[in-house]
């Protein structure tokens, strides 16, 4: 579909709403697959990320399963993408990692899950031996310390005094284990098929080669006779310009040298590009620069905006400056900070024009809340046929359902 075609389509869809791609997921989905079949790694979609459940089934034809963070996401994979492909012959997998898991909720997940992640050794001796009769493959997360990203320590799980993943001192500590190793591990170790990191937040494969490397320094002696290591999600492997080959070849040297099944699990990379947010012009006002008052939040539709922070891409817009009429755009909420960012245009804004953010379908519905009473977009599908079906409605029933 062409700018213009969609420009028409646009326009009759309500605002705020989010628009995600079909044709654009099915895109990314191939690129993952091509992974896939050239490595034989697994690749999952990572829930917390994108959780369009309307679109689970097609990410199911081409992936290998989901992750999720906790107890609802695995249901959700399980209802949603399990049940349906089995059905239709084709068995996916549903993985799981938290912090720590909850006894009250435990017993339900080991309903829907095939892989556990824990999180510390405490945490395998209480559940593992319950997951292993179960027959799930148990895993722990490890932290290998090393640290390769900057500016966004919120993201790092390296950072000085992260709780995610256990550290080389207390992995060896907890087994009881000398430093040449020379004591008996204990039963918890016997439990574990497979050991995860997840270190990346929107990176290349060469922060990933890196991170192997701090793993393979610290807990390389581990990997023999693991069945599994699982490289987490942070991957940016569909974005233009992502390097694949090093990413296969990260790979293929953990397939190699120690004869493990690779898991990924990205959940950026599903969806990147691929979703819009479409949104209307309520108000112009003047504070010595000229102000759009959308009908979208950046506070409420697109959390990341302000948490990260970044500056989403806008379709015909430019840097501040750089067109004839620059705006700030914010939103309807009470808070001061609730602004996008600032964008120029080449005419000026009026009341009622649309307006269309680009990469929206990754952690804006899963992360968006209704402070202030704000409506949620609406979810829309635009399908191979370039039509726009509309998936889901929000209203006051929704806002009022999540209060007491």
């Amino acid at each position: 579909m062409t700018d213009v075609e969609w420009a028409d389509r646009e326009a009759l869809v309500p605002t705020p709403c989010y628009v995600v791609d079909e044709t654009l997921i099915e895109e990314n989905l191939k690129v993952l697959k091509g992974v896939m079949d050239r490595t034989g790694a697994k690749i999952l979609l990572a829930q917390k990320a994108f959780s369009m459940y309307a679109l689970y089934p097609l990410i199911g034809r081409y992936l290998h399963g989901a992750t999720a963070s906790g107890l609802h996401e695995a249901r959700l994979c399980a209802e949603e993408m399990v049940a349906p492909l089995k059905s239709q012959g084709r068995r996916v997998e549903n993985h799981i990692f938290s912090p720590a898991y909850k006894e009250s909720e435990f017993g339900e997940i080991l309903q829907y899950c095939d892989h556990i992640v824990f999180n510390s050794w405490s945490q395998v001796q209480r559940f593992g031996p319950r997951a292993k009769a179960a027959g799930k493959s148990i895993g722990l997360r490890i932290n290998p310390e090393h640290s390769t990203q900057e500016g966004h320590a919120i993201y790092d799980p390296c950072g000085l005094g992260s709780r995610l993943g256990v550290t080389l001192e207390n992995f060896e500590k907890e087994l009881g284990l000398g430093q040449m190793g020379e004591s008996e591990e204990t039963g918890a170790r016997q439990l574990l098929e497979g050991l995860h990191f997840h270190t990346l937040c929107e990176q290349d494969a060469d922060a990933l080669e890196e991170t192997l490397d701090a793993v393979e320094e610290k807990f390389g002696r581990y990997l023999p006779g693991m069945k599994w290591i699982n490289f987490g999600g942070g991957h940016h492997i569909t974005r233009p310009g992502y390097d694949i080959p090093r990413l296969e070849r990260c790979i293929k040297r953990m397939q190699d040298k120690y004869g493990l099944t690779v898991y990924l699990e990205p959940g950026e990379a599903v969806a990147l590009n691929a979703g819009f947010l479409v949104t209307q012009v309520l108000e112009i006002v003047h504070n010595k620069i000229h102000i759009a008052i959308l009908d979208t939040s950046a506070a409420c539709h697109m959390p990341d905006v302000l948490e990260m922070p970044y500056r989403p891409p806008l379709t015909g817009s430019g840097e501040p400056g750089e067109k004839a009429y620059t705006y700030r755009l914010a939103g309807p909420t009470c808070l001061a900070g609730d602004i996008i960012g600032d964008y120029s245009f080449p005419r000026p804004l009026r009341e009622g024009d649309r307006l269309v953010f680009q990469d929206m379908a990754i952690y804006s519905m899963v992360k968006n809340n209704t402070f202030n009473g704000m409506p949620l977009p609406a979810i829309i599908l635009r399908g191979k046929d370039g039509e726009c079906l509309t998936i889901k409605e929000f209203g006051y029933g929704d806002f009022k359902g999540r209060l007491s």
